[in-house]
């Protein structure tokens, strides 16, 4: 949704009150003494008035979708990425922007991904290595184990330097901001071909397949392939090698409902998903994996990686509930193996458009690690 339309639906909606306001009025008027019509009057413009404002603000409010013009960013508001996108801009040309008033303060948001005594189990995992920062464990777990034993509990601090979108405006990690949508020619076999190599969705077959399943649901295929690699590793699991739950080869290549403390408990829950879903072949997992992401994450408005990790999106009427994953650095790694993906097919300055969200009370200072 462009700002002109947006103004116009708010000024149609505006005038339709108006003027029936005031068809009501006149109305109620002619029948009124005339020292009660002119209180009345006093009265009922008023509350028009008030009317009006109310809806004003509630519209003001909304989450809104605008494309970026190079002179539509308020820089004094949000501070920091009117250059960075720029300098985006500059380097691709055929690149857009849209900017996506999320209308949430950031330091709620930080508070509503962190961890609580409230929170059974953390939004926002980080892995148990002394790769990350010891102020990158959140305060309440600490050293406690999540998930498969090998995942600790982020920091407000990891979150704000992975969800800070300044720290993501660059060529490294753009892809974050990338939307999954189907783009004419700027998806290829070829592609799909060079981030699969040595994989287990290596073959032409499962290369042309992806393409179409991507075009059929109107889905980056690349993000298709990143997600699988992110899900099963380079040389997949179980879990897309077929596993044998209640007599019969199941398979869930995209982990879908795989929860839980251990390897064994994770594995079963995806196992048990993917039964009940009847995915025995890995065609029927991939095909019905994509459905469930459309469905759950795409149609929701969460379509980007960024997006999906982090529940900003309030199409549904819920924040922070429906998140693809745990894992805090997800979105990262995935947009790192797109940006691959693009750069090998020679396709990276196609027309692509990446959606920056736009948070309230920004600090001026970028988030650190």
């Amino acid at each position: 949704m462009n700002s002109q339309k947006y103004k116009k639906d708010i000024n149609k909606k505006i005038k339709s009150i108006i003027k029936n306001g005031a068809n009501n009025l006149r109305k109620t008027i002619k029948r009124m003494p005339r020292k009660v019509k002119i209180i009345a009057s006093i009265l009922l413009i008023l509350i028009l008035i008030i009317i009006i404002f109310s809806i004003y603000l509630q519209e003001e409010g909304k989450q809104k979708y605008i494309e970026y013009n190079g002179n539509n960013l308020n820089e004094s508001k949000y501070p920091g990425y009117k250059e960075l996108i720029d300098e985006l801009q500059e380097k691709h040309p055929n690149w857009s922007f849209t900017l996506f008033y999320t209308r949430l303060d950031w330091n709620q948001v930080i508070q509503n991904e962190g961890h609580s005594d409230t929170r059974t189990n953390p939004l926002n995992l980080i892995p148990d290595s002394s790769e990350y920062p010891e102020d990158w464990k959140c305060e309440i777990d600490g050293d406690k184990k999540f998930d498969n034993g090998t995942w600790l509990c982020a920091s407000h601090k990891a979150i704000e330097y992975q969800m800070d979108p300044r720290n993501i405006l660059n060529e490294e990690n753009i892809f974050q901001f990338k939307e999954l949508t189907y783009v004419e020619n700027a998806q290829t076999i070829e592609g799909i071909n060079e981030i699969t190599e040595d994989t287990f969705l290596q073959g032409n077959n499962i290369s042309e397949a992806l393409i179409q399943a991507g075009k059929n649901a109107n889905l980056d295929p690349y993000f298709i392939a990143s997600r699988l690699i992110q899900e099963q590793g380079r040389k997949g699991t179980v879990l897309s090698q077929g596993y044998e739950y209640n007599g019969t080869t199941i398979y869930n290549p995209f982990n879908i409902n795989a929860t839980g403390n251990s390897t064994s408990e994770i594995i079963e829950n995806a196992a048990e998903y993917a039964y009940n879903q009847g995915w025995d072949s890995l065609e029927k997992g991939l095909i019905g994996g994509i459905e469930f992401m459309k469905k759950g994450y795409i149609d929701k408005g969460q379509n980007t990686l960024y997006l999906q990790k982090f529940d900003i999106v309030n199409q549904d009427g819920n924040l922070y509930t429906n998140q693809y994953m745990q894992n805090l650095l997800a979105p990262m790694s995935e947009a790192s193996n797109m940006l691959e993906i693009y750069e090998a097919s020679d396709t990276i300055d196609s027309n692509l458009n990446f959606i920056i969200p736009l948070y309230e009370n920004m600090p001026e200072e970028i988030s650190e690690r």
